[in-house]
């Protein structure tokens, strides 16, 4: 008999076990099936946020979608204020799968996941950055990057300078009291420059600086970021992490003593992610070496191809031996992950309208933004007018960016050829 101010027994097992026995199944803050240093990046991306080995049970974590959180008791609601267990905003056993096999690969000491890119870049800046304080930005930045920094920082009182990303060392010039963060993005948007980080670390060190990277285009393969001196490292995943096009999302990284911190703002900001898009995130990440190496494999030949075409003046491709940043590339990459997204520079007499043409031809390369899917595409594009510091530099360049998918190369080739003579068709 159930006594009157009781609940009944089979709510109170639902109630207790329920989402606990989803952490205990879990147990990946104690417990991962990669918890070993030697093993290969690919073997981590295989392995890293499962399930302890002795757990039988599913190979992918479960989709675990909550909101409210219910507790058997009051004691066991008290002991759980402060963690992370207390409201799915916080995080659930799919969303911390992610995060820890983001760690494992990176080399971080905490993940924090948000809806975007621009969302990680934006929580980052706000939980390091303060009225009155001076952000230095590369000129070669996300353009979104560049509207929050003339936007939202400057009527918070936050002032930003922006640098050639060339510069490297030379930003101490650049340098006041008052900066607080020196924000790198290699390779750059649209413009695909190699950034010295080393060298860009030691300055903003010396200073009493951060340095924050947005690595999306290296991806967490393509170098090992906190050894090259990166503070906090942030990633579009909606591109090649995720690796379907059908995810927003992005990736805070870092290590001690940024966790508190960083933790702490995004938080405050109320930023969570949806344990479906964590799912396909973390089923897209399993795939990700296996990915780079066709994107590689097709870009390699579509970028020599291209680079002997009369009509192209300059392939940006750093992987390419003889591309602008191809130095620093092979001296801070890792040469077997290298990815599919390039720029053009069309020879002189190349004309926009042509260049429209040539677009408009292509069959397989579609017409879109974002890239790091398994698609090809292709857009038109004109950074002088998205640069204040390093706008002469590409003024009147007639220029296109083409993300190389996973398509058979041959096909892609053909394509392009089809579309260079459909370029002078008048």
């Amino acid at each position: 008999m159930i006594e009157p101010n009781s609940k009944p027994p089979r709510v109170q097992a639902i109630q207790i076990k329920a989402f606990p026995l989803a952490w205990a199944f879990y147990r990946l803050r104690e417990l991962t099936m990669s918890d070993n240093p030697s093993d290969h990046p690919a073997t981590r991306l295989a392995h890293s946020g499962r399930a302890d080995k002795s757990c039988y049970g599913p190979v992918n974590p479960p989709v675990v979608r909550a909101s409210t959180l219910l507790f058997a008791n009051t004691a066991e609601l008290k002991a759980a204020a402060g963690t992370r267990r207390t409201y799915g905003r916080h995080g659930t056993p799919t969303t911390q799968a992610l995060e820890d096999a983001l760690c494992a690969l990176e080399g971080a000491d905490a993940c924090l996941l948000a809806p975007s890119g621009l969302a990680a870049i934006t929580t980052t800046l706000l939980s390091l950055l303060k009225a009155g304080d001076h952000l230095l930005m590369t000129d070669s930045c996300y353009q979104p990057t560049r509207d929050f920094c003339d936007g939202l920082l400057a009527r918070m009182g936050i002032s930003t300078s922006y640098y050639d990303p060339l510069l490297d060392a030379g930003i101490a010039a650049l340098m006041q009291a008052n900066t607080r963060v020196v924000f790198a993005e290699s390779a750059g948007s649209l413009t695909f420059e190699m950034q010295d980080l080393p060298a860009l670390a030691a300055v903003a060190h010396a200073q009493g600086a951060l340095l924050v990277a947005d690595c999306t285009w290296a991806t967490p393969l393509g170098w090992q970021v906190f050894e090259l001196g990166v503070d906090v490292a942030v990633h579009a995943a909606t591109k090649y992490i995720v690796g379907h096009s059908d995810v927003l999302l992005g990736a805070i990284l870092c290590r001690q003593p940024l966790v508190a911190q960083l933790r702490q703002g995004h938080h405050e900001l109320g930023v969570s992610i949806g344990g479906d898009d964590a799912y396909l995130a973390l089923r897209g990440l399993r795939t990700l070496a296996a990915r780079l190496r066709v994107h590689q494999h097709n870009a390699a030949q579509i970028a020599h191809w291209l680079s002997v075409q009369p009509e192209v003046a300059q392939v940006l491709y750093p992987p390419m031996p003889g591309a602008a940043g191809h130095a620093l590339w092979q001296r801070d990459c890792q040469p077997e992950y290298a990815n599919g997204l390039l720029g053009l520079v069309f020879a002189p007499g190349i004309s926009s309208a042509q260049v429209d043409r040539l677009i408009d031809a292509c069959r397989l390369f579609g017409i879109g933004y974002s890239w790091g899917g398994y698609e090809s595409l292709i857009i038109p594009v004109n950074p002088s007018k998205l640069r204040s510091v390093t706008a002469a530099r590409w003024q009147g360049k007639v220029m296109a960016r083409l993300h190389i998918g996973l398509e058979d190369s041959a096909d892609l080739l053909a394509d392009l050829q089809q579309a260079f003579v459909a370029m002078h068709a008048v």
